[in-house]
C-alpha cells in the first residue's frame, strides 16, 4: 500500500421497522485512514461526511489508523 490510504469493509447494517416489516436498511463501513503523518487534514473531510462518526485511533507499526463508522 502506498499511505496515506483509506481501507474501507462491510462492517455491519441498521434495520428499522414500522408496523412489523422492514422500513429502513441502511449498510456500515468501517472506513480507516492510515498514515504516517498524525496531523493529516483529511481526518477532518471525513468526520464531517454525513452518517459518520468517529470509532477510534491506534498506532501500529508506526502507522496512525483512524477508524470511522460511516452509513452508507
Amino acid at each position: 500500500m502506498v499511505y496515506p490510504c483509506i481501507v474501507y469493509a462491510l462492517d455491519n447494517a441498521k434495520k428499522e421497522y414500522a408496523g412489523n416489516k422492514t422500513y429502513s436498511y441502511t449498510d456500515r463501513y468501517l472506513v480507516t485512514l492510515i498514515t504516517r503523518d498524525p496531523d493529516i487534514s483529511v481526518r477532518g473531510v471525513i468526520a464531517r461526511l454525513p452518517m459518520c462518526s468517529f470509532s477510534r485511533a491506534y498506532t501500529a507499526d508506526n502507522l496512525h489508523h483512524y477508524a470511522y463508522s460511516l452509513y452508507f
